[in-house]
């Protein structure tokens, strides 16, 4: 325990605090429980793929629920010492020395060595009526994650800007049958070389915004555009499975007030890291979505090794140099 000079309390020390608990930061802490590092890891128990019934394309995992994945993992980490606690980090701060202290809600105050950030991003989907209550079902956004499971439906592809173009066309891979609904998107939008590949790839566009999906018996069934509506219900366009890309909103709070650099994206602001990992800001590593939009469980699995690798060769590098300057031994 050392002492918190600002308000006396008392802060719990560790080598590594990993703040994130779905793919990246269990592989981070997993890795770095088995190099014998002493290691905590927060999780408040809010993972993206939390809608889907099943992930895929994981290697071994495919078609596993992604709850069951976190246990089981949450499970591995346990078995090296790794500490895991349910809480949310809402602070952070890096002292003189380098070292960072890490406040959570439920009023605990840690001190690292190093720090994770795994703390993902969450999807805000459109204000259209019924589209949230059917995210991870029949209303989906990656067709490498849940194409298989639906192929050779009847597909919609929701416009949720200018990316969703590039969407529509990619969906053809897994139906041909493919209507593409500009919701708040103007024809005038596209541009001439969308229009041909739309048209090469068979895809229907359809403009006018979208006002509701339509359900019957549990499963999606058409989308009704605004038109549609004060006839009393007017006529849907039958689809069984609407695509839409959520807008990405990077959970980078700590990151910010940590002082890491953010590059900007068509899907938000994500920290500046190296191959590893590894921030602009010495110590502070970024994992999973916290570091990008586009890592699929298995990337941010990956990602989360990586990290974890790498922050134990720190620690090791950095304890043999400062005993070398001493003329001591390593910490252990």
């Amino acid at each position: 325990m050392t002492e918190n000079k600002s308000t006396g309390s008392k802060s719990e020390g560790y080598e590594a605090v990993v703040v994130g608990g779905g793919a990246a930061g269990l592989s981070a802490a997993l890795v770095l429980g088995r190099a014998r590092r002493r290691t905590l890891l927060v999780d408040a128990g809010e993972p993206r793929n939390a809608p889907a019934a099943h992930m895929q394309g994981f290697l071994s995992r495919d078609g596993m629920p992604p709850a069951e994945f976190l246990a089981a993992g949450r499970e591995e980490v346990a078995r090296y010492g790794v500490e895991l606690v349910r809480d949310r980090a809402v602070d952070a701060v890096r002292d003189a020395d380098g070292e960072f202290g890490v406040t959570l809600a439920g009023g605990r105050t840690l001190r690292a060595r190093h720090l994770v950030v795994a703390t993902g991003l969450k999807d805000e989907l459109p204000t259209v009526p019924g589209l949230a209550e059917r995210f991870g079902r029949d209303v989906l956004h990656c067709p490498y994650c849940h194409g298989w499971e639906v192929r050779d439906r009847a597909f919609g592809v929701l416009a949720a800007g200018p990316q969703s173009v590039h969407q529509a066309l990619m969906v053809t891979q897994w139906s041909k049958d493919v209507t593409f609904f500009l919701h708040e998107l103007t024809e005038a939008e596209l541009s001439d070389d969308d229009r041909r590949r739309l048209a090469a790839a068979g895809v229907r566009v359809v403009p006018g915004r979208v006002a509701e999906v339509v359900v019957e018996a549990d499963r999606l069934t058409g989308v009704r555009l605004a038109g549609d509506i004060p006839s009393g219900g007017g006529t849907a366009h039958a689809r069984e499975v609407l695509f839409v890309a959520p807008r990405a909103v990077p959970r980078t709070g700590l990151l910010r007030r940590l002082g890491a650099e953010l590059r900007e994206t068509p899907f938000g602001a994500y920290p500046v890291i190296d191959e590893r990992g590894l921030t602009t800001v010495p110590g502070l590593w970024a994992a999973g979505n916290a570091s990008g939009f586009a890592e699929q469980v298995i990337n941010a699995a990956s990602r989360g090794y990586r990290a974890g690798a790498a922050v134990n060769g720190e620690l090791l590098f950095a304890d043999l140099d400062a005993a070398v300057a001493t003329g001591g031994t390593a910490r252990v």
